[in-house]
């Protein structure tokens, strides 16, 4: 009978012990199980080295997991081959990253890239040692870009879940490893230093460092210490070009033959992102062994602090239909503009071509501390018993900042021929850009949020080692969670109440004219002509795309947050009013800004608690023709969750600044703040089974099948309506500034649904894997995830009772369970030496995965329909939330999963040879959906073939991309080693696209450049 002893912790202390000998790498004979708690092992290992060392470790892994599993493994101490654990990820079969800076805003590139997809699903579980842990970012996963990767001894990537794992991870599961002072046989230091230059930025940055371990045996049992510290500093920037939504307008108000048959946007735009980052980590480990008990007790700490200055501009033209062309454009077959100069034909925005421009600042630091202690004990030679503590505390704070100007300008020439978009401008355009008295304060907008999370977390384990011909051991075990998510965001001012998150108010706006103003606050008034510079877009494109300079507000104005500054910018607006109507007479043109923490209503408090039991049996059935073997076991989980908030209710009746009311009555509702105290719980049963059978010794199938969950995100179960009374059908009359009301709707939306119950998961795997060397596989597998309680908008009424006894339904959209679908999908991968080639040339060395998906979701309660109607574009519109709609109506429908892409490789030619190691490596993944109604892709002021106004939100996506990044690293020494390393080399353009009838129109152009690395290592 054969025993097979298999642990994570086994497998990685041998494989950090032998990393951390210079370029030395372990391979080790037993594979991973995700569990903290499990018993460290005596593994055999042999001593290789360089890069070669650490994929023949990361093989290992994989071929000996219990699970199905992908590894990647340190080329040497603090040397993940990537500069970001999410940019690490990215090369493991079946694993996608985002590069936004954030969910739901995809304006905002992010060159280190952010979300991490496993197998096109967003529903990832993080662990550090395999212990969940997470950051306060409203989810349930780790900011894998705030992880410093030099603390990493390897990653770990999960695809089918056992029993014994923590629940919570349909997509996949991600273990971060650090070593432990028993990976080393004595003392070990190691220390690196690097600095990395940003072409487009032409900056540079520093990081670095250092690991100290030693081990002594004593008379109370063996010692063991680690402190290991990271430091890394990120300066980037971005350029983009930008095309506003198209519209299908008036071509040539001159020749009535032209009306509405031209397809073009209203404006293109142009923008700069300057972005830095620090981020710092600290490790710690005690271990201690005596006999057959043995503990350790870790700390770690990741310290992320980030912050981006934005100069921008864009088109805002408030009525798009009023746009013509002048004469001599051209159009392509299905008239959709090519080339051509836009200018304004109507009486909206003072008869000009109107764009924004604005100066933006946007920062966060994050904090995350995680302190773990294990004790194992081994009371005899079946038994072994482990108990785990885990305490995390998180938090995050964000701010963010806006201070905007208006340009009107007579008419805008583009080219939208190539590949980037082209303005088209002379020194005429250029001085008129830059002419005060076309330039204008407009806006300011400001966004606080801070979060709090925290965690303790028990688990107790028994294995017992079974002497049976079949059953190895069986393990059952006990895990109990208190975990709580703490959210404040800014209260806004407005109507009879408040509500929360960004708030946006005019200074002085062309809609104001008329009523309110005579003139905007132009720049050329002295009164109004101090905090703008001349912003110089240098270097755009890396010099390959030319762009004019604008006058912008100044940087200070909106790094320093709203403070009496801004006070002083709502003042000209009074100001411009008072011109217009006397002094005294313009007290609406004021500014009330939001309130960060004071307010009640901003507040959001969730906690939950669950309790888990699990048991699961190893066996083998080595007496078949073909031996396989594997684990069987179930899980039950209790959740337990509670959640504080507000149920609120605004009457928004349209006015602008100085307007009254007409026309229906308002119902006589009254806003209010109402407290919301939720609470409830569900139970889950998770059966899974992992077979592995054995061709031969070189070749392996595996067949797993579990029922999986992952819970809502904490953001997703906020308590938090908001019951909204709003004007609609209206007309006004701009001199006397009486608005006709023709109807109140009402409606909805709650920002979160505590009631949400857990997606789940019922998944099939079957991979095969031939090694056919220790550093050399083909695997393949096949995955199908069949998916249900997917979560979805959808509507329900409630009723408020009015003073005067009247009864109104609002139509209230909020998250619930209420669709199905599946995610099914081919992961392919390869990678061998030349081993076969003499000499030198047996260096080298390739590695290339692919991954094909496809995915559908069927909501329970379809939303169907092949226009869209109305000009609400709030929650309620579930046809336009949905399915997204066109400017002229028509809705698109049939939308996949966000973040999916059906196609994704990677490919690396590596090199490891002597004292050389190298890599070029390429990934390149196809189009995917970043979502329907983004910033900048939605609005009310579309037109359908009937003339009925409606609004629209455009499915936005990015296009197929692909980066090339190359290093080469050159061992002196034993123990001193320098690389150098690039990151796109192929200065690489990433497109965003918006999806229109006409076709996947090109939104914005993303260039960042190339970064150069210049790093030296020594070990001691």
């Amino acid at each position: 009978m054969i025993k097979h002893q298999r642990t994570i912790v086994s497998l990685a202390a041998a494989q950090a012990a032998l990393l951390s000998s210079g370029m030395a790498m372990a391979q080790a004979a037993d594979a991973p199980a995700a569990a903290a708690s499990a018993p460290i092992q005596k593994v055999e290992t042999v001593v290789v080295s360089g890069r070669r060392a650490a994929l023949q470790s990361a093989q290992t892994i994989k071929r000996n997991a219990d699970e199905i599993v992908d590894s990647i493994v340190a080329d040497d101490i603090g040397k993940l081959p990537d500069r970001s654990v999410t940019e690490v990820l990215q090369r493991v079969v079946g694993v996608t990253i985002d590069r936004t800076m954030a969910k739901g805003d995809p304006e905002h590139y992010s060159v280190e890239g952010s979300g991490v997809n496993i197998r096109g699903l967003s529903m990832v579980r993080s662990e550090l040692n395999g212990r969940d842990t997470f950051s306060a970012n409203g989810g349930r996963a780790l900011n894998f870009e705030d992880v410093p990767p030099e603390l990493m001894a390897g990653v770990d990537v999960y695809k089918s879940p056992s029993a014994k794992q923590i629940e919570g991870a349909i997509g996949g599961l991600v273990n971060l490893r650090t070593a432990l002072p028993f990976d080393y046989p004595g003392f070990k230091a190691a220390m690196s230093v690097d600095s990395t230059y940003s072409k487009l930025q032409k900056k540079t940055s520093p990081s670095g460092s250092a690991l100290l371990s030693n081990r002594w045996k004593t008379d109370l049992g063996d010692v063991g210490a680690m402190l290991s510290l990271a430091h890394s500093e990120s300066n980037t920037r971005n350029d983009t070009v930008q095309v506003e939504p198209y519209f299908l307008i008036d071509a040539d108000r001159s020749d009535t033959s032209t009306a509405g048959t031209v397809w073009a946007p209203r404006g293109m735009a142009w923008r700069t992102l300057e972005f830095q980052r620090k981020r710092d980590g600290l490790y710690g480990a005690l271990q201690w062994k005596k006999d057959s008990v043995q503990s350790s007790l870790t700390f770690f700490k990741s310290k992320y602090s980030m912050n981006w200055n934005e100069t921008a501009n864009f088109g805002q033209a408030g009525t798009p239909y009023d746009l013509a062309l002048r004469p001599g454009y051209t159009v392509d077959k299905n008239n959709v503009l090519q080339t051509g100069t836009l200018y304004n034909a109507g009486g909206s925005d003072l008869g000009a071509v109107n764009f924004g421009a604005d100066t933006r600042y946007a920062a966060r630091k994050s904090d995350t501390r995680d302190l773990g202690w294990n004790l194992t004990w081994k009371p005899n030679d079946n038994w072994t018993l482990s108990s785990d503590l885990q305490i995390v505390r998180s938090k995050t704070r964000n701010n963010d900042y806006t201070v905007g100007t208006g340009i009107l300008m007579a008419s805008q020439s583009m080219d939208l021929t190539g590949s980037t978009p082209r303005l088209v401008y002379d020194s005429a355009f250029q001085s008129a850009l830059l002419n005060p008295a076309n330039n204008y304060w407009g806006y300011t907008m400001e966004y606080q949020e801070g979060s709090k999370a925290k965690s303790t977390a028990w688990r107790g384990d028994a294995t017992l080692n079974l002497e049976h011909p079949i059953w190895d051991d069986l393990s059952f075990g006990l895990r109990l969670t208190d975990r709580s998510a703490d959210n404040v965001v800014n209260s806004v001012p407005g109507g009879q109440s408040w509500t929360r998150g960004y708030h946006w108010s005019a200074i002085t706006q062309t809609w104001q004219t008329g009523w309110a103003l005579d003139r905007l606050a132009t720049l050329d008034d002295p009164r109004f002509s101090k905090g703008v510079y001349q912003h110089n877009f240098g270097g755009f494109f890396g010099g390959k795309v030319n762009v004019p300079n604008l006058l912008m507000p100044v940087p200070a104005l909106a790094q320093s947050g709203y403070t009496a500054e801004w006070q002083k910018l709502h003042g000209y607006a009074v100001t411009a009013c008072e011109d217009k109507n006397g002094a005294g007479n313009c007290g609406y043109m004021g500014w009330t800004p939001s309130t960060y923490g004071s307010d009640p209503i901003s507040r959001n408090n969730q906690e939950e608690k669950s309790q888990a039991a699990y048991a699961q049996a190893r066996f083998h059935l080595d007496e078949w023709n073909l031996p396989v073997d594997g684990n069987l076991g179930v899980r039950l989980v209790r959740t337990d969750m509670t959640a504080q908030g507000y149920s609120l209710f605004t009457v928004d009746t349209g006015l602008k600044d100085g307007q009254t009311l007409a026309g229906v009555p308002m119902p006589q509702l009254t806003g209010f703040a109402t407290p919301i105290d939720y609470s409830g719980a569900y139970n889950n049963v998770l059966p899974s089974l992992n077979l592995r059978l054995k061709a031969r010794d070189d070749l392996q199938f595996r067949f797993a099948w579990a029922q999986a969950i992952s819970r809502p995100d904490f953001s997703q179960l906020m308590a938090y309506t908001n019951l909204k009374l709003s004007s609609a059908d209206k007309t006004t009359n701009d001199t006397t500034g009486v608005v006709t009301v023709g109807r109140w709707d009402t409606t909805g939306e709650s920002t979160g649904n505590p009631a949400l119950k857990p997606i789940k998961s019922n998944q099939i795997d079957l991979t095969g894997e031939w090694y056919f060397s220790k550093s050399g596989s083909i695997t393949a597998a096949v995955f199908n995830k069949q998916l249900k309680d997917v979560i979805v908008n959808q509507t329900a009424i409630t009723q408020l009772t009015a003073a005067d006894g009247k009864i109104y339904d609002f139509t209230v959209t909020t998250p619930i369970n209420g669709a199905k679908g599946h995610v099914r999908g081919i992961e392919l991968a390869f990678q061998r030496y030349l081993d076969m080639l003499p000499g030198w040339m047996s260096g080298f060395g390739v590695q290339a995965n692919y991954t094909y998906i496809d995915s559908k979701t069927k909501p329970y309660n379809p939303v169907t329909g092949a226009m869209c109607t109305g000009t609400s574009d709030g929650a309620a519109n579930l046809q336009l939330n949905m399915n997204g709609c066109d400017t002229d109506g028509r809705s698109f429908g049939d939308l996949p999963l966000v973040g999916i892409s059906r196609n994704a490789y990677n490919l690396a030619l590596i090199y490891d040879y002597d004292k050389i190691s190298a890599r070029l490596a390429y990934s390149w993944r196809s189009r995917y959906l970043q979502g329907v109604k983004v910033n900048g892709t939605n609005g009310t002021n579309g037109r359908d073939a009937s003339g009925n106004a409606v609004a629209w939100a455009l499915p936005t996506w990015n296009d197929d991309y692909g980066q090339l990044d190359g290093g080469v690293s050159y061992k002196f020494t034993d123990k001193f080693t320098m690389s150098l390393e690039g990151q796109n080399l192929n200065s690489a353009i990433n497109r965003q696209l918006m999806q229109q009838h006409i076709g996947m129109m090109t939104r914005a152009v993303f260039y960042t450049g190339p970064r150069y690395v210049l790093r030296a290592s020594y070990t001691f």
